[in-house]
């Protein structure tokens, strides 16, 4: 089993190049971003070069607007979509990420955003493709994200069925799924195939994976012994300190912070 580092909140008062650096030094094996866009690209190429770690992926922007996060599911805001869609795989392509998350945004589940999110689903396919990378969507709760289009994992997979692109995955949030439908292990292995990256965190905290109505010490085995063999991305919000914070992941024989 491998872990990433989700740096959107993990050593949220560090740098992006030290917060890389800081991962390597606690054992992850790969890091993973939200929206590194200030950051110069020759930064994040250098300290990923130092520590040899992959980066796995980075969001589009959420959008300008109030009460905007993210662009694609909304109808009359293509040319905007597009344009963080494009941001997004031009900075993933100079930093050698592999995955972009195109985020929907706040829509009303109807016909009409239905068939923005899949227009410009394709789009970003078709983008990603001369680039190899892949290109994730990710269902988000309605507690934390009220009248984010996209919630269910169902309804992900009927996505991808329509926008019918080898390169569209899906990110299963074990977080946001539990949170909005429950029954983890089961909506895993039911769209095992179509899953191109897995977040955990604490439900209903967010916080370290060792507290909270999921036991992630028997969950993140089964998922693997299922055959995933991706990486675990540690997408949670600390209690305190991140470095204080990580005795679950040294409970896995990761190496502990250097002194």
């Amino acid at each position: 089993m491998r872990f990433s580092a989700n740096l959107g909140f993990l050593w949220p008062e560090l740098s992006l190049p030290d917060a890389i650096r800081r991962a390597y030094g606690a054992g992850f094996e790969a890091v993973e971003f939200h929206w590194p866009f200030a950051v110069p690209v020759e930064e994040v190429r250098a300290a990923l070069a130092e520590t040899g770690l992959p980066l796995l992926g980075l969001n589009t922007r959420k959008g300008d607007q109030d009460g905007d996060f993210g662009l694609a599911a909304l109808s009359g805001r293509k040319e905007e979509a597009r344009a963080a869609i494009d941001e997004a795989i031009a900075y993933a392509t100079q930093v050698n990420a592999r995955a972009v998350h195109v985020m929907a945004g706040r829509a009303e589940e109807n016909a009409g955003a239905e068939a923005a999110f899949a227009e410009n689903l394709a789009y970003a396919c078709s983008a990603a493709s001369a680039h190899q990378l892949t290109i994730l969507i990710e269902p988000i709760n309605h507690h934390d994200v009220p009248g984010y289009f996209l919630s269910r994992i169902e309804q992900a997979a009927d996505l991808i069925e329509r926008v019918g692109a080898n390169n569209l995955k899906i990110m299963f949030d074990c977080y946001h799924v539990q949170r909005m439908q429950g029954e983890l292990l089961r909506r895993f292995v039911d769209h095992k195939a179509l899953i191109g990256h897995v977040q955990f965190a604490a439900v209903p905290t967010r916080a370290e994976p060792d507290e909270g109505d999921i036991s992630f010490e028997r969950l993140l085995p089964e998922l693997y012994d299922s055959g995933y063999r991706g990486f675990f991305g540690a997408e949670y919000r600390p209690r305190s300190d991140t470095d204080e914070g990580l005795g679950w992941l040294h409970a896995y024989g990761k190496a502990k912070p250097a002194s």
